[in-house]
């Protein structure tokens, strides 16, 4: 129960707030695979051959790697953002 601006309790219907991961992930064009990191969790490091299998790579060891940071993993927001370098030579 929350107490109201006059002090009396109210029920609350508010979910609790998700913790928001942002995941970077860039495609080795030598290694031929997709690196996937993250500023919000230390320690995360996916290699995988597709985008689909890095996704799932990086949903299966989150929840060791937010267990042994002492985090909770009760209600997670993963974004995940593609990033590619291109050097390109003047013409």
């Amino acid at each position: 129960m929350i107490a109201g601006i006059d002090g009396r309790a109210q029920a609350s219907d508010l979910e609790p707030m998700s913790r928001s991961i942002t995941v970077t992930a860039r495609w080795d064009d030598e290694a031929r695979v997709w690196i996937a990191t993250s500023e919000d969790l230390s320690g995360l490091v996916v290699e995988a051959d597709t985008w689909a299998d890095m996704i799932a790579e990086v949903r299966l060891v989150l929840p060791d790697l937010l267990e042994l940071s002492g985090q909770a993993s009760d209600s997670l927001s993963l974004t995940f953002r593609a990033e590619e370098h291109l050097d390109l030579a003047r013409a």
